[in-house]
């Protein structure tokens, strides 16, 4: 098969950004004098979106939507100033997207973060041009795993989804992928272990970005 694309999520994948959300969420809900979690819990509390990970963090108690999207607007606050304190690429990151590029790979995008803060992200730590397009979670297309942004980044980018590799770390990015008619790889340096994403059928696991290369080859 020759591929023509990669698609990848941005947090667990691209960028190491656990502390910088879990350090965000924890001085919100201190904050609200609500009760503050580890940062290892982040790993399974991050992912898919900023809505959901509010609703899992929050305590039970916390049912009122004005009290969640107060939240939300908090957590938004502190880490608009605070999310580059520890975020940077996973080690072998620019050097792995430097070489799908000089293979002629067309590269994008696709994160369940809120749009803006995926742009910020994309910009602050990678060289300009090296994504055709990047997308966060945006108003009016469905979040993943709803494979809709994966489908309008292959339309966007004029290649065929059989044609398209989508890289990520989590269930959900595998469950994307796969809607989408992409072939998936889970990496095992991001916020999740093996065992999730072979169970949702990761056509490749990789230990090392350069591994990426060489199945894209």
């Amino acid at each position: 098969m020759t591929w023509k694309g990669v698609i990848f999520d941005l947090d667990g994948t691209l960028l190491d950004t656990l502390r910088d959300l879990a350090e965000a969420a924890n001085t919100a809900l201190a904050f609200f004098d609500y009760p503050v979690h580890n940062q290892d819990e982040y790993r399974y509390f991050v992912g898919e979106g900023l809505k959901t990970l509010t609703r899992r963090i929050l305590p039970d108690s916390v049912s009122d939507e004005n009290d969640i999207l107060l939240y939300m607007k908090k957590f938004e606050e502190v880490y608009k100033q605070n999310w580059n304190k520890h975020s940077a690429p996973y080690p072998g990151i620019p050097e792995m997207l430097a070489d799908l590029k000089e293979n002629g790979m067309q590269l994008a995008v696709l994160s369940n973060k809120p749009h803006e803060f995926t742009k910020i992200c994309v910009h602050e730590f990678f060289p300009e041009n090296t994504f055709s397009y990047v997308y966060g979670q945006r108003d009016g297309v469905p979040k993943k795993p709803d494979p809709a942004g994966a489908v309008e980044l292959a339309r966007r980018l004029g290649i065929d989804r059989e044609e398209i590799l989508y890289v990520g770390d989590t269930a959900t990015d595998m469950q994307t992928g796969n809607s989408a008619g992409m072939k998936t790889i889970g990496v095992l340096w991001g916020f999740r272990n093996r065992r999730e994403l072979e169970e949702n059928n990761a056509w490749k696991i990789v230990t090392h970005p350069e591994e990426i290369v060489r199945y894209a080859a």
